[in-house]
């Protein structure tokens, strides 16, 4: 393995580390210290500090299918770290998306390990939005950047092609040659 490969690796670690801490980190101050209060307003109808447990996915969707969402968010996961650690996402950019897409998933895996639900706390209350987390936020900015990417690049961000493939449509391109 490359060294490059190595220290790209490193810092994938590095940064899903501290990300997943960041989140956990959150949740934790939300359970222990939220959760008996329930909301605090940072800014009075425009922002607040809300305790909600999530037993479902995004705005609540499936609420009580905890077993249903740990395999289904591992599956993703383990799907989205293999693209990430085989080398198939082929841009720099889209890496990171993957990697934080990840990151979110994980950090919500967590707390339906720990908890059997998913602690949010972010609740804009001006527009009424889903209250929502950390690990939510890396799932969302990355799906979006991956997205715009994925758009811009035609599709080409990811390679499915075993490489396999890819090394001997080359062996039968240069036999074919000779």
């Amino acid at each position: 393995m490359k060294k490059t490969n190595i220290l790209k690796y490193i810092s994938f670690a590095v940064i899903a580390i501290i990300g997943i801490a960041i989140d956990q980190i959150v949740k934790a101050w939300a359970y222990n210290e939220l959760r008996p209060v329930g909301s605090i307003p940072l800014i009075k109808d425009v922002f607040h500090f809300t305790y909600r447990e999530n037993t479902g996915a995004a705005f609540s969707f499936l609420e009580g299918n905890n077993v249903f969402f740990i395999i289904l968010t591992s599956c993703v996961i383990l799907v989205l770290l293999w693209l990430l650690l085989s080398g198939r996402v082929t841009n720099k950019i889209a890496e990171y998306c993957v990697l934080f897409i990840s990151m979110g998933g994980i950090g919500n895996l967590i707390d339906r390990f720990n908890y059997e639900f998913v602690v949010d706390m972010f609740d804009f209350t001006l527009i009424n939005f889903a209250v929502f987390n950390v690990a939510d936020i890396f799932v969302t900015c990355g799906s979006i950047l991956f997205l715009i990417i994925f758009l811009f690049t035609k599709g080409e961000v990811i390679d499915l092609e075993s490489r396999k493939k890819k090394v001997s449509s080359e062996e039968n391109v240069i036999n074919n040659e000779n």
